[in-house]
């Protein structure tokens, strides 16, 4: 069954978003948020992709990820491979998610992904935005997001 999330918001409060889960070969995940066109975000024409994650850096998260997924009524039973399936999210959830999925992509170090992680999980949701934002709009949003690593993970 695939939960769709309606393409414009009715009553224009907040944008929209959407968790796309797609089963890769290995019982892999791809996970993906999506910002959806709606009556808040009129820039927005077709459904844009914020953040991704897959592989080794989901696979170190990803009960965390799940237990945040689990707490928002979403459960991700059985993705089967070439499969995608689709859920809705709420702001606070995708904010977190996304700026979670943008600073772990490129990461490696087992170690310095779990600061990291556990980093993004404690930050408020005015301090999330902000990063969002400033990996989101900037014209080189590496030197962002290496800052936010750095921050996270010096001691």
């Amino acid at each position: 069954m695939v939960n769709r999330v309606k393409s414009t918001d009715a009553t224009g409060q907040g944008p929209l978003y959407e968790l796309r889960v797609k089963g890769m070969a290995g019982g892999q995940m791809l996970m993906t948020i999506w910002q959806l066109p709606c009556l808040s975000t009129p820039r927005l024409k077709k459904p844009e992709c914020n953040a991704r994650l897959k592989g080794r850096a989901l696979k170190i998260v990803e009960t965390r990820v799940l237990r945040k997924l689990k707490a928002a009524g979403i459960r991700l039973n059985k993705v089967t491979q070439g499969k995608t399936r689709h859920f809705p999210v709420d702001e606070d959830l995708a904010l977190n998610l996304s700026l979670l999925f943008r600073t772990l992509a490129p990461m490696r170090n087992m170690d310095r992904i779990r600061l990291v992680a556990q980093g993004v999980d404690t930050m408020s949701r005015e301090e999330a935005g902000y990063w969002l934002g400033m990996t989101v709009h900037r014209r080189y949003p590496r030197r962002v997001l290496a800052a936010l690593r750095m921050l996270l993970t010096s001691t």
